[in-house]
This record gives C-alpha cells, structure tokens and sequence, in this order.
C-alpha cells in the first residue's frame, strides 16, 4: 500500500501526539514524587535517617546525595532486568543489588570525605534496608520501563533531598543560630548566635520540626494521591 501525503501527515501528527503525551507522563511522575509522593512530608518513610542526621546542613547534604545515588543507580537497574528475575527472589534481589551501590558509596565516603563519613555513622550502611530505595524498587522500577523509572527515581530523589536539607536548615538556624555548610558561614542571626535553641539539635527538636512541616503540607492540600 503506498503512502498518500494525507497518510504521511496523519502518522507525523500520531507520532508527535505519542511524544508529546511521553514528555507529559514523565514530567507528571517526575512532579508527583516530589509532591504528591515525597518520601518524608506524604509518605512518612525514611524517617530515622532523615531525624538522625538533620543536625546540620553538612550531614543532610551527604545523607541526601548517598541515599540518591543509591535510589538511581539500583532502581534503573532493577527496571533494566526486572524481566529476568524470577518472582520468588525478587526481593532477596533487589537487596542484593541495592546492598553493592551502599557498598560503592561508603567506600567512596571513606576514601575522599573521611569526616562526613564519620559524621554519618552507621546510617550510611543502613541504606540498605531504608524504606524508601526498597519500596520504589518493589512498587515502581520492577512494574515499569527505564523511562518512567528514571522519572520516578528522580522525583523521589528530589523529594527525599530536599526535606532533609529542609528539616537541617531549619534546626541548624534555630539550633545554632547560624547557617554554614562545609566550613562556610553563610549568615549568622545576632543574638540568636549567642543564645541558641539547643533543643532543635536534640532528637526531640528533629520531631518537633517535622511535625510543625507535616502540618504546614497537610494545610496547603499537599496529599497522597488515591
């Protein structure tokens, strides 16, 4: 059957719709793990590394990208062979493979930011069974493709990272009275300085921010979706 230039423009124009509809369904996935899914204010999930290293903006930045990292590289992955792992093993897997991208990123810590390794302690390591990389793993990446994963993962990453950096500045301005990170003072409130709220450094300070944020996303009509 030869092509008319009516059929022509007609699978141009079907073509351009696809792609179109393609950028929109990665961009709202995108989107939605950063609202409507955020791992700490909607979801509620990695919420003991997120109260234990929030002390300051040094920490929250290495949980952040170690915890990203981790999420990227062992979801795509997962999404690249989640055809080829046999259903009964699916979880053991996917330790597996998230455990050796810990692995990586430890011993990345430990070789070039010794003290940000030992800052982050044993939270490092525990990466391996947080709630977050695990649940995208079993929820998204084995059901859908790398497109819609790397969307999902991204999202998920910015969301989770930017609630712990959040939840950081916030008890690190109050706690301190101060914002600094990596040995760089950014500003320093006079008075605040000399007399901080050293309850925002104590693990009671981490629940009290938190909560005081749950509401404030609950208020505005940030929700899970059904």
């Amino acid at each position: 059957m030869s092509c008319t230039s009516t059929n022509c423009n007609n699978c141009d124009s079907k073509k351009g719709t696809k792609k179109q509809t393609d950028k929109k369904g990665f961009l709202r996935i995108l989107i939605n793990g950063i609202t409507n899914t955020n791992p700490v204010f909607i979801l509620l999930l990695g919420l003991c590394p997120t109260l234990a290293v929030s002390t300051s903006l040094d920490n929250a930045f290495g949980m952040a990208w170690a915890a990203t990292f981790v999420l990227l590289a062992s979801n795509l992955l997962i999404s690249l062979i989640r055809k080829f792992i046999p259903g009964v093993v699916r979880i053991p897997s996917y330790i597996v493979i998230i455990a050796t991208f810990v692995t990586i990123v430890h011993l990345i810590l430990q070789a070039y930011m010794p003290p940000l390794a030992k800052s982050l302690g044993i939270y490092v390591p525990l990466i391996v069974v947080n709630c977050i990389i695990l649940g995208r793993a079993e929820a998204f990446a084995s059901k859908n493709n790398l497109k819609h994963t790397l969307a999902d993962t991204i999202g998920i990453g910015i969301g989770f990272s930017g609630a712990i950096l959040l939840i950081a500045l916030i008890r690190q301005l109050f706690g301190t009275g101060q914002i600094d990170m990596f040995n760089i003072q950014f500003f320093v409130i006079p008075g605040l300085s000399e007399y901080p709220l050293s309850i925002f450094i104590l693990p009671m300070g981490a629940f009290f921010v938190i909560g005081i944020l749950l509401a404030f996303f609950r208020y505005i009509g940030v929700m899970p979706c059904e």
